[in-house]
């Protein structure tokens, strides 16, 4: 490839950049709207407002407020963690549900580029395949169980009657007053979902001394356990505790 060839790259680039923006006056600053789609293939608008001297740009609290609408928390310490990790990287600031940079006239386009690259990141971070989305569920009933001072040993690995290892979301030991207990999460509770877990859970159980018994966490936040889900788990004798009604479970978890 020439070199014309390459700089041609560049400028039909430039070229579908400056064609997609566009500016539009408000009261108190201006609405850019660019070119890059969000997943619902809107473009991403950005706000410019003058404040004290430097000129700020933020989304608005579109890309925080269109993920919480989409039923996603961002107060656990995971994810927010995750969050600030994320914005960090483009030199990008949260306040409230904002994301914000400030930009003086010698680096605006740099500072624009930078928030663009942050919403896109963002969205993308959290909107996920389901096994993050599940990973997430993992952090929130950790967190959980943290707060109500349950004791228990998180991703142990342990081998069932078949030879094979199974890893376990939670081993809460035995105490006195109750037997060891093994808990699962199962963030998409369906017909077709909990035949591994069943598997893990009753492949695993067989191998523990006699009292040890299974329990699994349910994500029902989103949609209604059916109750195929609940017969399934009773028939092999595995404990459903449900996620909206968390604190009635801590009586088989703790202790």
């Amino acid at each position: 490839m020439k070199a014309d060839d390459c700089q041609a790259l560049i400028d039909e680039y430039l070229a579908w950049l400056k064609k997609g923006l566009s500016a539009e006056r408000l009261q108190a600053g201006c609405e850019i709207t660019t070119p890059f789609l969000d997943r619902h293939n809107d473009h991403l608008q950005l706000y410019a407002q003058p404040h004290n001297g430097k000129l700020v740009l933020s989304d608005d609290g579109y890309t925080i407020t269109d993920l919480i609408q989409t039923g996603l928390d961002f107060n656990t310490p995971k994810r927010k963690e995750m969050l600030e990790t994320a914005l960090r990287g483009f030199g990008v600031q949260l306040r409230e549900r904002r994301l914000e940079v400030e930009a003086s006239p010698r680096n605006v386009g740099q500072k624009m580029h930078s928030l663009i690259q942050a919403m896109i990141s963002v969205n993308d971070m959290f909107v996920m395949a389901q096994q993050r989305v599940a990973s997430l569920f993992l952090e929130d009933v950790k967190s959980f169980l943290d707060l109500s001072n349950v004791r228990y040993i998180d991703r142990v690995k342990l081998t069932g009657a078949s030879g094979f290892d199974h890893l376990i979301d939670f081993v809460i030991p035995r105490s006195p007053e109750k037997p060891e207990r093994l808990l699962q999460t199962i963030n998409a509770p369906s017909r077709n979902t909990i035949t591994s877990y069943l598997f893990a859970l009753t492949d695993t159980i067989s191998e523990r001394a006699d009292e040890t018994r299974a329990l699994a966490f349910l994500n029902d936040e989103d949609a209604t356990v059916s109750a195929t889900v609940e017969d399934a788990l009773r028939a092999y004798e595995v404990a459903p505790l449900y996620w909206t009604r968390r604190e009635e479970a801590l009586e088989a978890l703790a202790g």
